[in-house]
């Protein structure tokens, strides 16, 4: 698969000249995370993501992520809010971006592009066609062609045909999937010519196939709990019994001779970026909080920072590789 397989050709794009506010407003209207910046014939110069449109000032721009945080994690609708931060914002987008831009070719393999991802530590690439701008793909791209590829094969597999022997079809639609799991199926009479090293070696195949199927059946099973989760956490807020319990519980295990104590664990869909800034690690992960884990962070911060305590976020576990529940831990 190659990016102009996987590739957004609706580019939203901002000329260099663009003021900070008007960045902003694009990026609201359209609901994206950052935007490229291109010249009169439309080949990128640079890219503006929402950290480029934080304040300098290292004052500034910690008060006003506080302040963001604070509006996140009691769900509040930041759009206005943003906008009003920028008012006196008076930095054009040629100042602003993060330049030159990292492009990639539209023939470009996904293993490259993944390549340029992490090495640049970047969200999206600009995608080029014949020296011309022609779309441009994000880590998100990246993770629907992978899900959609796992899903095709399993589709794939799930159609295969036992031959031999007279032995049925296996074959099993998509939303099967979700049902539960199928029991074991009795073993099958030996045919009437006696066995063959073929209708066992079908068994074999169909024995592979059933495990495979229940495999997916629990993976999928498991991330519509963890959305489950995730949803009623995010319906929850801190409350002040929560808060003093999460302080009695680090004092016990200060007691026992521990130097750190879990305060709240969630599933990584709470992050914004499902965990990924947190796992990376990237300093910038409290922006990612949402509900309950952002207003741990900001009492954290107003309360026990002060008193020399430290926070770290770690990822838990890693069901099939990618990040599952999340720990804030505190340490002393």
């Amino acid at each position: 698969m190659k990016a102009c397989d996987v590739m957004s050709t609706h580019v939203i794009a901002v000329r260099p000249e663009t003021p900070a506010r008007a960045v902003a407003e694009t990026l609201l209207k359209h609901g994206i995370s950052g935007v490229p910046v291109v010249n009169a014939d439309g080949a990128p110069l640079g890219v503006i993501s929402e950290g480029d449109l934080m304040p300098r000032d290292v004052a500034e721009r910690e008060a006003r992520r506080e302040q963001w945080l604070s509006m996140l994690s009691h769900g509040q609708d930041v759009g206005s809010d943003y906008l009003e931060l920028l008012t006196d914002d008076d930095r054009s987008a040629s100042e602003i971006m993060s330049a030159p831009a990292v492009t990639i070719e539209a023939d470009a393999e996904l293993l490259e592009i993944a390549g340029l991802l992490s090495a640049n530590r970047i969200k999206r690439l600009p995608v080029m066609r014949n020296g011309k701008l022609a779309g441009i793909v994000s880590r998100a791209d990246l993770v629907r062609a992978v899900v959609q590829s796992e899903a095709d094969a399993i589709t794939a597999a799930a159609q295969v045909s036992r031959n031999g022997d007279g032995w049925p079809v296996a074959s099993a639609r998509l939303e099967a999937l979700t049902a539960p799991p199928a029991q074991p199926e009795p073993a099958a009479a030996a045919p009437a010519g006696g066995l063959s090293a073929a209708g066992f070696h079908d068994l074999v195949s169909h024995h592979e196939q059933q495990l495979l199927q229940q495999r997916e059946q629990e993976r999928l099973r498991a991330a519509q709990q963890q959305h489950k989760d995730a949803q009623d956490f995010l319906a929850n807020q801190l409350t002040e019994e929560a808060w003093q319990q999460m302080l009695a519980n680090a004092r016990a295990a200060a007691l026992r001779g521990e130097e750190e104590s879990l305060m709240l664990r969630f599933p990584a869909e709470v992050c914004r970026d499902h965990g990924r800034a947190i796992n990376a690690p990237d300093p910038a992960w409290p922006e990612t909080l949402r509900g309950m884990a952002s207003e741990v962070f900001l009492r954290w911060r107003s309360e026990l920072r002060p008193q020399g305590f430290a926070l770290h976020a770690r990822v838990v576990e890693f069901p099939n590789g990618i990040p599952g529940d999340i720990g804030l831990f505190l340490a002393w």
